[in-house]
Order: structure tokens, then sequence, then C-alpha cells
């Protein structure tokens, strides 16, 4: 089934082609990534097909009654003045089912002896039951919660740029729609959000269009790649490492097809110059090929990369130490004392949920913000470059070549020569016609990748970088890492595109919570492996005391523990502490089940979810704890 045909669509800007009469089509089931350079027409696209924008030529259609949703980089809610109200704002009978309910709750619960509230609790109840909506409420919960949206009374206008996107996306993941249109998702999501939503769009989402640069999400849910190249637009019917196959294949011929047409080219044009004005049918038609050889003879091959190959300031001996540093704010403990000396060539990632500390502490090593306890020691050499995740403040009224000029009119290369603005702006693959317009009409990756040559260019020997992969193109992507790899200083990354970090990283800095500090050697997925690995262990040890406190009542005498060689190995009080913890355990699961049963009946307000949610996962960490003790204990029972 068709659900949307793009027909010969065409679009330029101020003189610069974006793309001309590409076609290409999404049916029932086809989860499709458009891929594209930075300024090459991919929101333009997205635009278009959402109506914001119109084409120079070409058609969009939609089938029929098909409900469509958008995500867009910047959206803009509507619906309500707090979280809750946009999340039940979606024009369906479930949510206004849930609309109408959490309204009748609220006015009861004020109310509770007012015979009107009684009643219209009670009708909007059995409407919930009839429509089968619990179950949507519980839904909600749980994808808000994936998304980092807890506090549901929230007001909007609070709300950070990435909070309102999480809450757009949530919005339209609740709609259902038949086809998902999302540019630039994985912005402003934590990996264990992306790992969530990776998993939730391959499983519940069946139909898509998707812009991003995260290569494994993209390899992991998308079944077919849609590229705009040089104005064309290529199809490939696989995922990104079947695409990255297919390119260089197509890339190679077109170079050879390229090279003959060459060739050719050169003997036809002497033969036209040598040709008298064309009568025969055969002239003409000769003469016709000519000028086909030539368009294709002429065409451009692209191979040239981005080239960031910038000194770098000499890193002495001492770099930079972090002695029991720590911060907190009022209740909420983001780093307990942490102490490490970088070495020269660390390459090291920041990893942890959104809020864990990440930023700051990159604000600490930069002096921005102080430490609560514990000093830095920063050598003498050290010249760092910080990408912030903000961006850079680019005038829109100046010219591209005259911001660089700004930070000088020559710039110092790796092989000891020098190289003016503009080359280096050519260098970046920013072209004279691009350099001499205003900033205002570069795209938002352009834009950072002007922000990235700035950082370079004042020669850094000790790298910061806040999530430097938003909304730049994946070959700018692939550049960046080359560099960083070979880079001879020091890296300090945070970010959640996992491929980058595992293409560059070789430690792991990881926020686990509560201000604790994990400092692992190898790159994210390395690290991914290893927690998983710890939290199955951690299962299993959990299962052992349960299975102990069941089979007790039918210990016989015979393979009872010996008393006596029992208390050669724990004293009194901790023989009492296995006892105790034994009971507590068992009384800790049977709660947990109790709780898992309450969730899943579909009877209970949101807040009641919240508490209930709350509750579970306080009595998880309990368990984890005294299971771990438990085990401790029967190690040394049994040494």
């Amino acid at each position: 089934m068709n659900l949307l045909s793009v027909e010969n669509l065409s679009k330029g800007f101020g003189g610069k082609q974006l793309f001309r009469k590409i076609s290409f089509g999404l049916n029932y089931g086809d989860k499709v990534a458009l891929l594209a350079k930075n300024g090459s027409g991919k929101t333009t696209i997205l635009n278009i097909l959402k109506g914001l924008e119109i084409p120079d030529e070409g058609n969009v259609v939609f089938k029929k009654d098909i409900k469509v949703g958008f995500l867009e980089q910047e959206p803009k809610l509507q619906g309500g003045n707090t979280i809750i109200e946009v999340l039940l704002s979606a024009e369906n009978p479930i949510s206004k089912a849930l609309k109408d309910y959490e309204e009748a709750l609220k006015a009861h619960e004020t109310d509770p002896m007012n015979e009107k509230n009684a009643d219209r609790l009670d009708a909007a109840t059995t409407q919930m039951t009839l429509l089968n909506a619990w179950d949507a409420e519980v839904r909600m919960q749980t994808i808000a919660g994936k998304l980092g949206l807890t506090n549901f009374d929230q007001e909007i206008k609070t709300l950070s740029g990435g909070q309102r996107k999480r809450l757009a996306l949530a919005c339209l993941l609740l709609n259902e729609p038949d086809l998902l249109v999302l540019d630039e998702p994985t912005n402003h999501l934590d990996i264990e959000m992306i790992e969530w939503l990776e998993h939730h769009l391959s499983t519940a989402v069946k139909s898509l269009l998707l812009v991003t640069h995260d290569r494994y999400f993209m390899d992991e849910i998308c079944n077919q790649i849609v590229e705009i190249d040089n104005q064309q637009l290529y199809h490939y019917k696989g995922n990104y490492q079947y695409y990255i196959e297919k390119k260089a294949e197509r890339m190679m011929s077109e170079a050879s097809e390229v090279d003959k047409a060459r060739n050719l080219y050169r003997k036809e044009l002497e033969w036209m110059r040598r040709m008298p004005k064309a009568r025969g049918t055969k002239a003409k038609s000769r003469i016709t090929s000519f000028y086909e050889t030539e368009e294709k003879a002429k065409r451009k091959v692209e191979t040239k990369k981005i080239d960031l190959s910038v000194k770098m300031a000499r890193l002495g001996s001492k770099i930079l130490e972090l002695i029991k540093i720590s911060k907190s704010y009022g209740d909420k403990h983001l780093l307990n004392p942490f102490s490490y000396t970088f070495k020269n060539g660390d390459k090291i990632g920041l990893v942890g949920k959104n809020g864990s500390g990440k930023t700051t502490l990159l604000n600490i090593i930069l002096g921005t913000e102080p430490a609560d306890t514990g000093k830095i020691q920063t050598g003498e050499t050290v010249v760092f470059g910080y990408y912030s995740q903000m961006g850079m403040n680019i005038p829109d009224d100046k010219r591209v070549i005259e911001i660089v000029k700004d930070f000088g009119e020559y710039i110092p290369l790796a092989n000891g020569t020098t190289m003016s603005a503009s080359q280096l702006l050519t260098r970046f693959n920013f072209p004279p016609d691009v350099q001499f317009g205003y900033a205002s009409k570069l795209s938002g990756g352009e834009k950072r990748r002007l922000y990235l040559m700035t950082i370079l260019m004042k020669n850094p020997n000790f790298l910061i970088l806040d999530e430097p992969t938003n909304d730049l193109d994946i070959e700018t992507l692939q550049t960046l890492e080359d560099f960083l790899v070979d880079f001879g200083g020091c890296v300090l990354i945070v970010s959640h595109d996992r491929y980058f970090l595992d293409k560059i990283i070789t430690q792991v800095f990881a926020f686990q919570g509560d201000g604790t500090m994990k400092d692992f050697p190898g790159n994210y997925t390395e690290y991914r492996n290893w927690q998983d690995e710890q939290e199955e262990l951690k299962r299993e040890q959990a299962k052992l005391p349960a299975k102990k406190v069941e089979e007790k009542p039918v210990v016989t005498e015979q393979i009872a523990p010996d008393p006596a060689k029992q208390t050669k190995k724990l004293s009194y009080k901790e023989q009492r502490e296995v006892e105790e913890l034994e009971k507590e355990i068992a009384g800790l699961e049977e709660e947990r089940k109790a709780i898992s049963e309450e969730l899943s009946t579909g009877t209970l307000d949101h807040k009641e979810l919240l508490d209930k949610g709350l509750k579970l996962q306080q009595i998880e960490e309990a368990l984890d704890t005294k299971s771990t003790r438990w085990l401790e204990l029967q190690e040394k029972m049994e040494a």
C-alpha cells in the first residue's frame, strides 16, 4: 500500500539548486532514511512534505485519509500549558477519554461531596472502560517516562529546548500515525533514551521517513536509504551498512564511466572541429551524441573531503589533574570526590543520563563553574578548544568570510605553512559563492561546521566537545572522526552518538547516578556490554536468596550447614544478619510482585502510577543492596 509519492521534485534558493527532478515513494512497512550533505535540502524536503514550502516543480501526494506525524528540529507545542495537557491534546477518542477522566478526577478530588462531580467521574470511568483506555494511560506514562518527562504538572514555558523536542516526540508516538516523519529525533536524547526509541521504532512503528546522522540508529531501524547527491537522488534497498557498500560501488562505477566519457569526448571534439556544418542524418546523429558525451564527461565525481589538518599547539608533560573534585545542587549529588590525571593522547567519552552532570564537569574543567570541593591543576602549555552544544552566536548580517577573518587573516597549518581565510573555508567545503554570502543563508549543519572550523583555528591541544555530532552530515562526521583518531592531544567528548564514540574513544567516564563515576577502559560498546553483564549478575544473585528461603523447610539435618564450621567463618552477629537478610529479601520480593500486579491492572490514575513506579524502583534498589550483602556473607561462610 503506497503511503507517499514524491514525483519530479525540484527546489532552489537564490540561484543555488538543491535538488532537481527527484522522485521516491514510501509503502506501508517502509522505514526510510533520507541522507544528504548539510545544505543539500534534507529539511527543505521535509518542509515541502508538510506544506511549509512550495517546490519549484513536482508533486507530493499522500494516500487519502492516512494520518501523518511530523517531528521538526524545533517543534512548536500546542494543546495546553503543562506537560499532561499537551500529552492529552491529541484528537482521537482515547485521548479525549483520558482528558475527560483526568479533569473529572481532579474536580472530584477538589470537591468530593459534589454529586455532579461524582456523576461526572462515573461517566468518565465508564467511557475509559468502554474504550479500553486504561492501557493507553499506562502507555502514556511509559513513553513520557522513557523520554525523561516525569513531572506532568511542569509548565511548558519552563521547558528547555531539548525537553520540548522530547515532549513533541512523545505526543507523536502516542498519536500512532500511519506514517512518522522525523527530523533528527535523537538530538537532545541521552543514550538510554535513544536505545529505547530505537527498539520502539523497530517494533511499534510500521512506516517511517527519517533524517538522522546517527548511524547505529539508522542501521538498526531503516530498511531503505535515499540519498541526495549532486542534486540527484539515489535509492538503496537495505540498511546503513548495505548503503555504504553499494555507494562505494556506485562511486567507483561513476568514476570509471566519467574517465571513459572524457576519453571519448576528446576524440569527438577533434571530429567536431574538423567537421563542416552537418547535412546528413548520420552527421546530425553524431553531433547529438557528442553533446550527450560532453555532458557526461564534464560531470563532477565528488571525491573531495574536508581537510582538518590545522596546527596543534605543543603539549607539555603536565596536562590536567583533577584532585577530589565534587559537585552537588542541594540534595542532588552530581559528582562525589573524583580524581584523574590526564595523559597525552587520552580520548575519553562522558556518558550518562540527561542531567547527570556531564556538561557540569566540562564547565568545572574550563573554570566557568566552581567545584564544591577539590582542585584542578592545568599545565601551562594546555590550549583548550571547547565546542559547546549551544553552538556559536553567528550574526546573520555578516558574510561567512568576515566571520572567519575575525579569528585571523592567515591560519597556520600542521605542515608549517599558512593558509588564507578563504582557502581554509574552501578546505572546509565552503565554496566561494557561500563564503561571500550572508550567514543567514547557511543551514543548521553548515553553521555547525563553521563553528567547528573556528574552534580548530585556535590551534588547541586539548579538545572538549559537547555533543559535536548534532546536525553534522555523515561526511563531515567521518572526517571529524578521522581527525580525532589521529589527533595528538587530549580529547574529552560528551556525545549520544554511539558510532562516533566507538570509533574515537579508548576510555569511558560513566555517570551512574548519586554522584558515582565509573572509569572504564574501552569504548562505549565494550562499556555497555560490561554493564549488561553486571546487571545480569545482579539478577542471578537476587534469585539465590529467594531460592534458599523456599528450600529451607525441606532441608534435612544431614545436609544442613555444620554450625561449628559456620561459627568459624561468621560471627554470631553475622549469622543473625544472614537470617534477617533472607527474611527481608523474601518480603521485598513479595512486595515487588504485588506492586507489579497492581501496575498491570490499568485501574490506577497517573499519580498512583508514578507513586507505585517510584516505590518499585526503591524496592529494586533495596533488593540489589541486600542481595549483594547476603552473597558476601555466603562467600565468607563457604571460604
